[in-house]
């Protein structure tokens, strides 16, 4: 099994490229868990919410059953996103963090414009958030790639990226 997570700041395409990835090389996509949360339960939320929606996140990712997974965001985002509105992540999200879930994180830019909607929140740190991001992942020696540009670009490299670990795996 091969395992991809789509992670980086709000609006920067992660849904769009997971979905699109799992078309293209008729991979399992798995849908982001907190938006189908927020948006049962609204988009007020708490700290303690985060451990819900990480808890669930997971449960989805473990009862997937394709030879390749694409993950609509990873914890990483649960960390970096916790930090930033709570000034903390709660332990549950540092264990997920430190586990290794993925074969290949793929970090989108935030180079896209930002769609409005609903349950995003942050339209004006998306650059400073993904440098977070980064850093994240490079402290965890977690594997990643970067995509910016346009969506047809991205896709490419992604696919290109997936094929690889396909003929290693």
């Amino acid at each position: 099994m091969i395992r991809i997570a789509f992670t980086g700041p709000e609006s920067s395409g992660k849904t769009t490229l997971a979905k699109a990835a799992s078309t293209a090389l008729e991979g399992e996509y798995i849908e982001e868990f907190s938006r189908s949360y927020l948006e049962q339960n609204g988009p007020d939320y708490a700290v303690d919410d985060l451990d819900i929606m990480a808890k669930g996140h997971a449960d989805a990712i473990e009862n997937a059953s394709g030879s390749l997974q694409l993950v609509d965001t990873d914890f990483v985002v649960f960390k970096v996103w916790s930090e930033y509105r709570f000034d903390a992540a709660s332990p549950l999200i540092h264990r997920l963090v430190s586990e290794n879930w993925f074969d290949l994180h793929v970090l989108c830019a935030p180079d896209i414009p930002w769609e409005a909607d609903d349950l995003r929140e942050n339209p004006d740190d998306r650059d400073a958030l993904f440098l977070r991001y980064v850093e994240v992942l490079e402290k965890l020696r977690k594997p990643y790639l970067i995509v910016e540009g346009s969506h047809k670009k991205r896709l490419k490299k992604v696919t290109k990226a997936i094929e690889q670990l396909r003929r290693i795996s």
